[in-house]
């Protein structure tokens, strides 16, 4: 391995899964799973391609029930190529001799390489080398270079290329009990004597594919259409120490891409333009290279290698094309079908790193959200709320998407789902609203759809909490937090909690971020937008009193989750993990047993604890004094403490969490939770869910870790402000940022030295608060500064 390469040496069937999400490609447009193009879908393999935004509803029985589910769309196969010696089995890892397998992920060059060495019997070998590309700058086109070398004999050697539009939704097994047969009208035809294409469409949601294949050899191709498959047959005549390729260049569009006025037509028109493998291999070299400027890293050693394969797919699933899409932020890329392609509260870390480098990327994420305001204000109307009620899970249209049942792998029972009362989404939508407008100073965005959708989120909670006399606080009910394994009191019939500390707290920070916008915003919009929302001075009035009398529970002189949660029994932790090992799904393991996790003070991940990852420390005390609260440094430590030994980190988002509060803590146990937070994926630590997808969340959190959590960086108030931490195990590295005009912002940090460059340009000086002092940067000026001990 180097640097920039991601390597797999050697077949293991067992990690096929895990390679393929990890090796997957993609453009921001589609994405294509890293599975060997000889392999069909089985327990094993799993190719998929999916394109962002593109969704299918459909209705399944389960346990007695409908259930309906809308999923991302496993789209026809465009990898398969195949070959076999005449008369011979077609040739793959599971049922031929493999003397040499190697799988490399370039992702300087955003290739995928693998190289397999084929025992043929009688010493004759065959090897296999692929070169795969999803293009950066061709959000359309796909291509394959396949090369066979013989030894130990000369003949010929039969390839067939195919599209095949038979796929199903089948990558995640406990979905199986769900119908995935997404895709119908499946019609295949020929372009011309080198090219294949086949149509066909979503069966509720209607959206129409076109593929188109090209396929360039020595040798003629013959066609044969047998659909749900394009095949594509030819014959080589190979001889040892010559090398014969075949190249398949490949064409997709949907119905839902703009400009062109038949998928089908445009795939064809587009394949048949494409130029040749490596002119393609080309300008797509170049993509990346643009990309990797703006998105310059400059980490040391193996946490330098792992942070830069979370920025390549993060890169892949949300690059620039994705300003062009009306798509939100999938939680597991568009790796697998794990969550079904959901978008759910992950923007949250996702977004504040993109924001300083691909700012456009982040404002077609937050419009996703934007057009989507309407329906939240119409689910919120069905619930007798006002104002916006986002969805927890969201997908096509902005309805909640959020399953009625999940299964237990554990038990295999099918059981119900409360997550859709996780409300603080609508929180996170507009703190993404605020750090995107303070990063990129796009304030047309903040006082024209930004504000819209603040003030009809802060208008759900002004309206959702409910004054409780005897507090002389304002509560909200019923609600789950970002800790998904508490969803109910013990032994209640209706599900939800009082008081997440999470949710109140957030809830209080967008009354008063909307309440200081309205303010703020020129006296025209300011009147548009009041006769548009019929908003008044009482409920202004009823906002400014929320967010000072907003009730936080206590407990031990620590913040408590929720209302009662210190009442709830303590778990045998030590007598789990010895029974168990691993207990990071523990509400699984309860439930097999006949418990519920609801009776116990466990958490699957950082949810009190999240206060410390959106806020600063002096923000937090704020926010806390505004409510009448004093949150001393001592209460946070307690708090900390008191929930790290209460914690399963059944979410890769957790390590991340935690290392991240613990790192601005200047706690010796932050790098642990920073390692894990590495390892999120690449071991697989949640064991066996990164073959389903990756979980982007986390990969981009760790890229924001070193950009704002070590640094202590923030955007507020027309200002850079820096408060770095020192973390041992990670005490240089350096990177570039665009911020408000500026871009390739170099800041780097070495043992107590901070390194601020800003480019010429004829833009502002940057304004830079430290926590001793402030300076200004003019445009090509460096700055070389000592940090305070």
């Amino acid at each position: 391995m180097t640097a920039w390469s991601w390597e797999y040496e050697g077949y293991e069937p067992a990690d096929q899964r895990l390679r393929e999400s990890l090796c997957t490609l993609g453009n921001g447009y589609f994405a294509t799973r890293g599975a060997l193009p000889e392999c069909a879908a089985d327990e094993i393999h799993y190719p998929g391609t999916y394109v962002a935004g593109i969704y299918n509803r459909l209705i399944s029985e389960v346990a007695g029930r409908q259930v309906e589910n809308e999923d991302m769309v496993n789209l026809p196969n465009w990898l398969p190529l195949r070959f076999r010696l005449p008369g011979g089995p077609w040739l793959t890892p599971d049922n031929a001799t493999v003397l040499e397998h190697r799988q490399m992920l370039h992702l300087s060059a955003g290739l995928l390489e693998r190289r397999t060495r084929y025992d043929l019997g009688d010493d004759r070998a065959l090897t296999v080398r692929q070169q795969r590309l999803v293009h950066m700058a061709d959000p359309h086109i796909g291509a394959l270079r396949t090369e066979f070398t013989v030894a130990g004999f000369s003949g010929p050697l039969e390839v067939e290329a195919a599209l095949d539009g038979g796929v199903t939704n089948a990558g995640v097994p406990r979905y199986r009990d769900l119908d995935g047969r997404h895709l119908t009208h499946v019609q295949t035809g020929s372009a011309d004597a080198e090219t294949v294409w086949l149509r066909c469409r979503t069966r509720t949601s209607d959206i129409r594919v076109g593929m188109a294949a090209r396929l360039t050899a020595e040798a003629p191709a013959a066609i044969h259409h047998q659909p749900p498959y394009a095949i594509q047959r030819l014959t080589l005549d190979l001889a040892p120490g010559r090398t014969v390729t075949v190249d398949k260049t490949v064409a997709l569009h949907t119905s839902r891409d703009p400009a062109i006025s038949d998928p089908l037509h445009a795939a064809v028109d587009r394949v048949d333009r494409a130029p040749g493998f490596d002119a393609l291999a080309a300008s797509h070299l170049t993509a990346w290279d643009q990309l990797w400027r703006r998105a310059e890293l400059d980490v040391p050693g193996e946490s330098g290698r792992i942070l830069r394969l979370h920025l390549f797919h993060v890169l892949q699933t949300l690059s620039p094309h994705t300003a062009d899409l009306d798509v939100g932020v999938p939680a597991r890329g568009m790796h697998g079908e794990a969550y079904r392609g959901h978008v759910f509260w992950d923007e949250l870390f996702v977004l504040p790193y993109l924001n300083l480098h691909f700012p456009e990327t982040s404002r077609a994420l937050l419009r996703y959200r934007h057009r989507r305001l309407e329906q939240a204000c119409t689910a919120a109307r069905r619930v007798g709320r006002r104002g916006a009620m986002y969805p927890w899970q969201s997908g096509s249209d902005g309805r909640e998407e959020t399953q009625q049942l999940h299964l237990n792998p554990r038990s295999g029972r099918w059981l119900p789902d409360h997550s859709h009362l996780q409300h603080h989404v609508g929180s996170a939508i507009a703190y993404n609203v605020w750090q995107y407008c303070e990063a990129s100073g796009d304030m047309e965005f903040l006082h024209t759809k930004g504000a819209e959708m603040l003030l009809q989120i802060a208008r759900f909670w002004g309206d959702k909490a409910v004054y409780d006399e005897a507090l002389g606080r304002h509560r909200i009910k019923g609600v789950v937090g970002p800790d998904e394994y508490h969803e109910a009191y013990p032994d209640a019939e209706r599900p939800g909690l009082d008081d997440n500390a999470y949710t109140n707290v957030t809830a209080a920070w967008v009354l008063t971020r909307t309440l200081e916008l309205l303010d703020a915003l020129p006296e025209p919009r300011r009147r548009e937008l009041v006769e548009r929302t019929g908003l008044d001075g009482g409920e202004t009035e009823l906002w400014e009193d929320v967010s000072h009398t907003l009730h936080i529970p206590f407990h031990d002189d620590v913040i408590s989750q929720f209302e009662g949660y210190g009442k709830l029994a303590e778990l045998d932790w030590d007598g789990y993990r010895e029974r168990y090992g691993d207990i990071r799904r523990l509400d699984r393991i309860l439930e097999a047993e006949g418990d519920t996790v609801n009776r116990y003070q466990a958490s699957k991940q950082a949810d009190v604890l999240m206060l410390g990852y959106l806020f600063s420390p002096a923000e937090l005390r704020s926010l806390f004094h505004r409510l009448g609260l004093r949150l001393d440094e001592e209460t946070w430590q307690r708090t900390v403490d008191y929930y790290l030994h209460r914690t399963s980190h059944g979410s890769t988002l957790s390590g991340l969490v935690h290392g991240w509060v613990l790192a601005r803590a200047r706690r010796a146990e932050a790098w642990k939770f920073c390692q894990e937070a590495l390892q999120g994926d690449i071991a697989d630590v949640q064991g066996g869910t990164t073959g389903e997808g990756i979980h982007l969340g986390a990969m981009a959190g760790t890229l924001d870790l070193v950009q704002r959590g070590l640094t202590g960086l923030e955007t507020r108030g027309g200002a850079l402000w820096l408060d770095p931490v020192p973390l041992p195990e990670l005490s240089s590295y350096g990177f570039a940022l665009r911020y408000q005009g500026h871009w390739g912002v170099r800041l780097r940090l070495e043992r107590g030295k901070l390194e601020i460059a800003v480019p010429s340009s004829d833009a502002s000086p940057i304004e830079v608060r430290l926590p001793d002092r402030a300076l200004s940067v003019e445009p090509g000026q460096t700055m070389r500064l000592e940090l305070p001990e």
